[in-house]
């Protein structure tokens, strides 16, 4: 079975024997009595790689997100939340406008749309905290977060960055050789974005392999943070297996991150080629997960069941808002290239619309070896 349902984008895995040993998984402690062994280090590390002044840890996304934004909220605060942000922020600014705090959305990556929400909080003389997501796999951009965070600024507000999906995967200096990028620091740092009204949170269990959540920024917001949480309180935190697989996160990224990340490219590379010469269409953008779009009478279940029967595996989802089902296909850097070949192709006899390639447009595939992290 060829398997594309995975987001651990650079390969990363992290087995029992590669992460040491602990005498027990936790203390029982809750995290506002005492951080678990090793999660100060892992913590300050991630504040390096994003490019911020302190860091905290927690078990998931949703923990941070549960409390995050009525930690860091005065009695004057709004959240402008971007229409098509992920459900788990959406999640928890919900949960804050249930406990009083005003919400309100604006269009996705719409910086003149969110100038008007901001005028009119002006007028109510209402702080904002702005929460987007870093990079959209669903239309496959970055969020104007300069723009953003310039916004937020003017009005002696707040940028929320929920950057799980580049974290790991992009990172300063992109350009021509580095598409993605250099240290996996993510979107603000890809940018070189920083300042005490800027925070990062997001999952390393995608581009790093580990089930573990940072929250970034600096640190008066990571104090207050955690003085304020709840879920720190009545909460289990991080494992010491967890805390020792982010420690080796963070060792592999240091020694060979750009290498996976290049890696990645050129497998994003070459399963976009394969498609191009079938003439599927698929997202405009080099992310790692590629959407297919614009397949006509082609039902998404129906294909989605159909590859399942050819031996492929897929993701099949719908949209943010959307009604319409997609398909789409997950890339890592584990993935060889007679894999993506043999994917394409059966992706293209999946669809009877579209032509078999020529021989003369085929690359002859190479075998390359897997890499082992």
């Amino acid at each position: 079975m060829l398997d594309f349902t995975s987001a651990l984008y650079l390969g990363m895995r992290h087995p029992g024997d590669a992460i040491g040993s602990w005498t027990q998984l936790t203390t029982g402690r809750p995290g506002a009595l005492a951080d678990p062994p090793g999660a100060p280090g892992v913590a300050a590390a991630m504040a390096r790689l994003i490019g911020v002044e302190a860091a905290t840890l927690a078990p998931s996304t949703l923990h941070l997100a549960w409390d995050l934004f009525d930690a860091l909220a005065d009695e004057d605060s709004l959240i402008l939340m971007d229409a098509e942000i992920y459900p788990i922020s959406r999640w928890g600014a919900e949960r804050a406008a249930t406990r009083g705090l005003p919400l309100r959305e604006f269009p996705h990556h719409d910086p003149s749309a969110l100038a008007t929400e901001l005028r009119r909080a002006r007028r109510r003389g209402r702080r904002p905290i702005l929460v987007t997501d870093g990079f959209c796999p669903g239309c496959g951009r970055f969020a104007p977060l300069r723009e953003y965070l310039a916004l937020a600024r003017a009005e002696a507000g707040m940028l929320v960055v929920d950057d799980t999906q580049a974290l790991g995967v992009f990172g300063r200096s992109a350009g021509a050789t580095t598409p993605y990028g250099l240290g996996g620091g993510g979107s603000p740092a890809r940018l070189g974005l920083g300042g005490p009204d800027l925070l990062v949170f997001a999952s390393l269990a995608k581009g790093l392999g580990v089930p573990l959540a940072v929250l970034g920024g600096s640190a008066h917001r990571i104090r207050r943070f955690e003085q304020r949480s709840e879920t720190r309180v009545h909460c289990s935190p991080p494992s010491h297996a967890v805390i020792r697989a982010a420690e080796r996160a963070l060792w592999l990224n240091a020694q060979a991150g750009d290498a996976l990340r290049d890696c990645l490219a050129r497998r994003v590379g070459r399963f976009r080629e394969r498609l191009a010469e079938y003439q599927v269409p698929v997202s405009p953008s080099p992310f790692p997960v590629q959407t297919l779009r614009d397949l006509g009478s082609i039902d998404a279940p129906s294909l989605h069941a159909r590859l399942r029967r050819h031996g492929v595996r897929t993701v099949l989802h719908r949209e943010h808002h959307g009604h319409e089902a997609r398909v789409s296909f997950l890339l890592t850097a584990r993935h060889r290239t007679e894999e993506l070949d043999r994917a394409a192709a059966l992706l293209a006899a999946s669809i009877p619309r579209h032509p078999t390639p020529t021989p003369s447009s085929r690359a002859t595939a190479r075998h390359e070896q897997s890499i082992h992290v």
